[in-house]
């Protein structure tokens, strides 16, 4: 009966030491994070939040000095401007080219050619006033003309002011002198061709009566 009771306590001690052998274990085995397989713990994946759209509007290209053609932006085309340029100087000549000697009848016909109908008018009476005919006669007065383009005053629809620098060479019985004078010239397009609609003094303050020019 004692070996019995002692065998008891045998088993008895065994368990406790089994059971404080787990006890210790379980204490000292690290958090598996939920995983049963003792597999190293799981990592939450981080999302990078990506860049927003671009919304503002793409930068404009650069205007090249070399490739800008001013010709496409004016009303006015390139061969026209020519043209229109070339009246305005070879009536500028004509205007300061005369001679005391020339009938002042066929000096006024001579700058009709350029002018229009009522430009013509005006400078026949301003060529023909008896008091500059009988001056220029009295000092026989002979002017050979030339001329130069200085610019571009004003171009629309029609229309181009440009100034142009007159310059005469005067011989005459009081002597020989040289005048320069810039006029500020308005041609109007009439049809195919240019034509002088307005002339004055281009220090005049003014940029010219800019015509009422047409195209057909």
């Amino acid at each position: 009966m004692v070996q019995v009771n002692d065998r008891r306590g045998l088993v008895f001690a065994g368990v406790v030491v089994a059971l404080a052998a787990v006890g210790i274990y379980l204490s000292m085995r690290p958090a598996s994070g939920g995983s049963q397989d003792g597999g190293p713990p799981r990592t939450a994946a981080v999302s990078t939040p990506t860049a927003p759209p671009q919304t503002g509007t793409s930068p404009a290209p650069a205007v090249s000095p070399g490739a800008f053609d001013i010709y496409r932006f004016l009303p006015v085309p390139k061969e026209q401007i020519a043209m229109a340029a070339d009246v305005a100087q070879r009536f500028a000549v004509s205007y300061a080219t005369y001679r005391f000697d020339e009938d002042p009848a066929s000096f006024a016909e001579r700058l009709k050619g350029f002018t229009t109908v009522e430009m013509g008018a005006s400078l026949a009476r301003d060529v023909t006033t008896p008091a500059t005919v009988d001056q220029n006669r009295a000092d026989e007065v002979v002017s050979q003309g030339s001329a130069r383009l200085k610019t571009i005053r004003n171009i629309s629809d029609g229309s181009i002011v440009f100034v142009v620098t007159a310059i005469q060479h005067i011989t005459a019985k009081s002597g020989s002198q040289e005048r320069s004078t810039d006029y500020a010239i308005t041609l109007t397009q009439i049809g195919t061709e240019w034509r002088v609609f307005d002339m004055q003094r281009a220090d005049a303050g003014q940029d010219g009566d800019t015509g009422d020019g047409t195209t057909q």
